[in-house]
């Protein structure tokens, strides 16, 4: 309790300091980076009304060769339905990025797994992603999940899987797959998955937010 209480306050201390964003990746290959629209602003939002961060509501979208890509976007997101392919310039900008205290959420929306962890074995080869346990910290960071990540949309009826890749202790990349988190963040009638659905996934994207700040 002690140790949550003083991540709190760090918590508090950052976010009181200056407002935070999320920016998503956009990248070649074919795939739909641009999928689920409403979902990060609907996070975002959900944030702000429920917990002491101060967060911009709307995503912000870039390139990780653009110029401000290293210094001013340490909280990466990406998803999409199909093939993602880094440039050699991006592979070495998001290395870059997550080895120098960037962090990455990657959800798959069903259907980038494949070029999702060929591309991740180009940035890191040295790197595997490990399976995260219903008890890490990142299940109750801010809300408790006690069966871990949430099952948003049925797609090949296997359980919700939360990877990550580490540098040192720091989680660096967290891959949430066959949960479709974006899809829950979606505006009600996008989707019409009921209410306890939609809210579990908010919340689990505010844990992920939560941790990534405090870890």
């Amino acid at each position: 309790m002690v140790k949550k209480a003083i991540l709190f306050y760090i918590w508090v201390s950052f976010v009181t300091a200056q407002s935070f964003s999320i920016a998503r990746v956009h990248y070649s290959g074919g795939g739909d980076w641009y999928s689920d629209p409403s979902s990060l602003p609907n996070l975002l939002s959900y944030l702000n009304l429920n917990t002491p961060m101060s967060a911009y509501s709307e995503e912000l979208r870039i390139k990780l060769t653009d110029d401000d890509a290293k210094n001013q976007f340490p909280y990466l997101y990406m998803t999409g339905h199909g093939n993602i392919r880094f440039s050699d310039d991006e592979v070495i900008a998001l290395r870059s990025i997550l080895m120098n205290g960037g962090f990455l959420h990657a959800d798959d929306n069903y259907g980038m797994d494949k070029s999702f962890r060929r591309e991740m074995k180009r940035v890191f080869p040295n790197k595997d992603l490990v399976p995260l346990p219903n008890n890490h910290a990142v299940f109750s960071s801010y809300y408790i999940f006690e069966d871990g990540l949430p099952k948003v949309h049925e797609h090949d009826n296997m359980p919700p899987q939360a990877f990550a890749l580490f540098e040192g202790d720091r989680i660096i990349l967290l891959y949430t797959y066959e949960s479709d988190l974006g899809d829950g963040w979606e505006d009600a009638n996008v989707h019409q998955d009921p209410f306890p659905v939609r809210e579990a996934a908010l919340k689990m994207g505010v844990n992920i937010i939560y941790f990534a700040l405090t870890q």
